[in-house]
């Protein structure tokens, strides 16, 4: 792939590394660059990396209409040696096709993805904030362009990726567990439609039931299936939940629940975790009932922005509440986060081929 470069003048754009001086927040900042690409009789073309700007967008753009629009999130690290390095950047790059061919939008060749974000990291590598906990939170995304108003698959498409500076999730620590409302009246996804793609559709349908969510002072939805039998995401996240023996139970991937990245890397790291990880069906009854009886001792949620997130307390629509343990952050939960986080930063050796060195390139 051959990108064109048309880079902000010198004078306009970061010269020197960023050094803020209080937490930048999570997903604020914008680097100085974007990189874009469109899909136009029948290909990908035009790959180049411009200022970060509004887009020239037609009203009548199939994506504002009917939706189809998916969208990434993945997270690159400044290790010791001074070198960015971004975290399973490969898994998004497959996860962005899965979502696309459900979607209807053509897909975009992994190593095309990976060198596009590689590309602009380099140009904006000055814009990582140098403070703990930090990143680069990456955010590709498709969008269909087309002017057209019958329903049906776009022609024409734009593939963009952000960076945000961004700093840790957890700005006070991480150290308190959320609750989450147990809901029989909203559902993610039924069987059959777009749950397992990170369409943007499904996280405006998700907005109304945070909504409802924060009317019981819980911080997110704990989803269920269509027949409110068993258990599937948290929000925007995938559940976990630890058994008193240190197992880690996920519940198992299904069309309706997103595959979360970070779910898939603890599955891999039950070894480095030093306990068994494994996916189950989870029903709700069940895992009620063994939270009562201390069989199930935390629990909480996997995603790339907070990457664990430790709830503490479940209530339902009745305003009953079910306590996880002692309510707190709990130990295997941390081992969890420390681990995955230190991997990330380049402080433990992870598997091959997770951690990938973003190369300097002269342009």
């Amino acid at each position: 792939m051959q990108i064109t470069y048309n880079l902000k003048p010198a004078l306009e754009r970061r010269s020197e590394q960023f050094n803020p001086t209080s937490n930048v927040g999570f997903g604020n900042l914008r680097t100085d660059h974007m990189f874009l690409m469109d899909y136009r009789d029948g290909q990908w073309c035009d790959p180049r990396v411009v200022p970060y700007g509004p887009f020239q967008v037609a009203p009548g753009a199939i994506a504002l209409h009917y939706g189809q629009s998916v969208f990434e999130g993945a997270k690159a690290f400044q290790h010791e040696d001074g070198e960015i390095y971004t975290f399973r950047i490969d898994k998004n790059a497959e996860r962005l096709n899965r979502s696309a061919d459900i979607l209807c939008i053509p897909a975009i060749p992994e190593q095309m993805q990976i060198d596009a974000i590689n590309a602009l990291i380099d140009v904006d590598r000055l814009w990582f904030p140098m403070q703990e906990g930090a990143c680069l939170y990456i955010r590709p995304f498709i969008f269909a362009t087309e002017d057209r108003l019958s329903v049906s698959p776009s022609e024409q498409y734009t593939f963009c990726v952000m960076l945000s500076p961004s700093g840790p999730y957890y700005s006070d620590g991480f150290d308190k567990a959320i609750r989450l409302l147990i809901s029989e009246r909203f559902h993610r996804a039924v069987s059959g439609g777009t749950g397992a793609s990170k369409a943007a559709g499904n996280y405006a349908a998700s907005l109304k039931a945070g909504k409802a969510a924060a009317e019981y002072g819980a911080e997110q939805v704990l989803y269920l299936d269509a027949n409110n039998k068993q258990i599937e995401e948290v929000g925007a996240m995938n559940h976990f939940h630890v058994l008193k023996d240190g197992t880690i139970i996920i519940p198992k991937f299904t069309d309706t629940i997103l595959k979360s990245i970070t779910s898939q890397s603890i599955l891999d790291l039950g070894e480095l975790l030093g306990c068994e990880v494994r996916q189950e069906t989870v029903m709700l009854d069940k895992f009620i009932s063994d939270i009562e009886s201390g069989e199930i001792i935390e629990a909480g949620g996997f995603g790339t922005a907070a990457v664990v997130s430790p709830v503490g307390s479940y209530i339902f629509e009745d305003n009953r509440i079910v306590t996880v343990g002692n309510g707190e952050v709990g130990e295997h939960t941390k081992r969890i986060y420390k681990v995955l986080t230190e991997i990330q930063k380049g402080h433990i050796q992870g598997p091959e081929g997770w951690v990938q060195h973003v190369k300097r390139v002269q342009i």
